[in-house]
């Protein structure tokens, strides 16, 4: 029975994808040049099976996620790509998936020459490692504030302490006054900062700022979920392997790592109340840190396809688009019938709307309107393991990283009510900001700012890893403005991200409940958009650039400045 309907649904989705506004042969050379339209039901047809309960969630290297990505490899090759990948149309991630046995993490504070135990996990949690099976670290402690380093904003909450072989203390977030985008980026730097430094484990504060962007109990919905790293050709794993120990301990249970300390847990929240960075200072006492691991090791393809542009100045240039492919997978926890992390509009529109922009390049270039530069379509595996996908593509390039040009990420489209704007992330650095603006409002669709800075969105998406390599990027979204006047589409996404992001109810059925209709005309017109935006990149003359002023410009030469030294 489940073989039978899930070669329905196959036949189904291929058919209405492939056969409606079918591409244009070649006999429509000799007509005149009509832009390519957005097919409706491709981008539904593509949805519902990449959403489908019988993909299991599309978890990094399960069952269900190779064959989305055979699907994505159809449809690339039904549209003539060139395969781009070391194994036809895949690109091959080797990885470790990691789990935490159960009931092996433990806290242990040493004081006075007494021990008191911490409770997993209302008090703490950790992840697992991938790096050894069995590991246990006992270090002394040192309080580093938000535990960040920056030339460029004079922050150095490092200075003046020594955390050689220690265990270092940190709260979450980062400081008021840093811009949102380049404060995402430096947050995703502090292990690396504090393994540079010396640090043998560390121990993050989860604060009351913090649980009102994102509750404690929230992250406890995944604390069984496999972690995954990805494997170098040397068999090492990626990742900081100094760093013996981690937790993330709840501010309500932290009071006892400060006891004694030149300021108490109190003085530290007070700071961070009054909008100002807490200076660091040696905590009393030591703590060990101990957990168990399992591994098993894993492959999972990127799907990567080329249109090959026709400049022949220009044709070994390349605009990428990404999206990622992979989901949450199984639920293990939650009590619920519904254990499916379907990801409907994490990422399945993503990617429906990236498949049919392929199509309409297809079609342009059937017509004899090819793009002058070559375009790269990249559906991405690993983006919920910490955009691994993605790091390895741009570690492991099918062409020279200089040869991108863009890249242009489609993550989590919100297709529940007819947008009125598009967020590009991103935007303000490069000149892509301006190529979004006049994309967008070919349709009447306006192009708005970051309207929640708080969720640090420009570094959790594939785009990140690109940037760091140099390439401009814009990460689109769905904006929070509804043609509609009578709905507030900042109402609405807020409402998804808080209810059904990375819940199994983000799936046709409970979305349509909550909402009504999935809007899939608007994800035809989100692809229409995001068609102009590669369309101008790949046939300008001038290939896009950073802002002079822009501090991601320079990222990938900090990044590789900070390596040499």
């Amino acid at each position: 029975m489940l073989k039978r309907r899930f070669l329905a649904l196959v036949v189904a989705s291929v058919a209405t994808a492939t056969t409606l506004g079918a591409c244009a042969s070649s006999s429509d050379n000799q007509r005149s040049y009509q832009e390519p339209q957005a097919r409706e039901q491709a981008v539904k047809a593509h949805m519902k099976f990449l959403a489908d309960d019988l993909l299991e969630g599309r978890d990094t290297g399960s069952r269900g996620y190779d064959i989305s990505a055979l699907y994505v490899a159809s449809h690339f090759k039904t549209l003539g790509l060139t395969p781009y990948g070391e194994d036809g149309y895949n690109q091959w991630m080797p990885a470790r998936q990691t789990r935490l046995v159960a009931n092996s993490a433990s806290f242990t504070l040493h004081q006075n020459g007494e021990d008191t135990e911490l409770a997993y996990p209302r008090a703490f949690f950790t992840g697992p490692s991938a790096i050894a099976t069995q590991q246990s670290v006992t270090a002394e402690m040192v309080f580093v504030g938000y535990g960040m380093v920056s030339d460029t904003f004079g922050i150095d909450d490092y200075a003046g302490l020594d955390v050689d072989g220690k265990i270092v203390v940190m709260v979450t977030g980062r400081p008021e006054h840093l811009p949102s985008e380049e404060a995402a980026h430096l947050s995703r730097l502090k292990t690396e900062l504090a393994a540079e430094r010396g640090a043998v484990g560390i121990i993050t504060l989860h604060t009351p700022e913090r649980e009102q962007v994102r509750p404690y109990e929230t992250s406890l919905m995944y604390l069984n979920a496999p972690s995954v790293r990805w494997i170098n050709e040397a068999g090492e794993v990626q990742g900081h392997d100094s760093i013996e120990g981690s937790a993330y301990i709840h501010y309500d249970h932290a009071a006892p790592l400060f006891a004694g300390a030149a300021q108490s847990l109190d003085d530290v929240l007070a700071t961070l109340e009054q909008k100002e960075s807490p200076a660091g200072f040696e905590l009393h006492g030591s703590v060990t840190l101990a957990r168990e691991s399992m591994h098993q090791d894993l492959q999972s393809p990127n799907v990567i396809g080329v249109i090959e542009g026709s400049d022949p100045d220009l044709k070994d240039e390349y605009v990428v688009y990404t999206a990622h492919l992979d989901h949450l997978g199984l639920a293990q926890d939650m009590s619920t019938d519904n254990k499916v992390f379907n990801g409907l509009l994490d990422n399945a529109s993503g990617v429906a709307i990236m498949m049919e922009t392929a199509h309409m390049f297809a079609e342009a270039k059937a017509q004899g309107q090819g793009p002058r530069r070559s375009i790269m379509f990249v559906a991405l595996t690993g983006e919920e393991k910490g955009l691994l996908g993605a790091d390895y593509f741009a570690e492991h390039p099918p062409v020279p990283v200089e040869q991108m040009v863009a890249n242009v990420n489609l993550d989590m489209p919100v297709l529940l009510y007819p947008f009125a704007d598009v967020v590009a992330f991103g935007a303000a650095h490069s000149s892509l900001g301006d190529v979004v603006e006049r994309a967008a409002g070919r349709y009447g669709i306006a192009s708005s700012p970051d309207p929640m800075p708080e969720q640090a969105i420009f570094t959790r998406s594939d785009h990140y890893m690109l940037v760091t390599r140099g390439i401009p990027a814009v990460f689109l979204m769905t904006g929070f403005t509804s043609q509609d006047d009578e709905e507030d589409g900042g109402e609405v996404w807020g409402q998804f991200f808080a209810e059904q992001y990375h819940r199994p109810t983000d799936d046709i059925p409970s979305l349509t409940e909550a909402y009504g209709e999935i809007r899939y005309d608007f994800g035809a017109l989100f692809a229409q958009i995001n068609f102009a935006i590669g369309e101008e990149i790949a046939n300008a003359d001038e290939r896009p650039y950073w802002f002079e002023d822009s501090y991601f410009g320079g990222l990938y030469r900090q990044s590789e400045d900070r390596k040499r030294h």
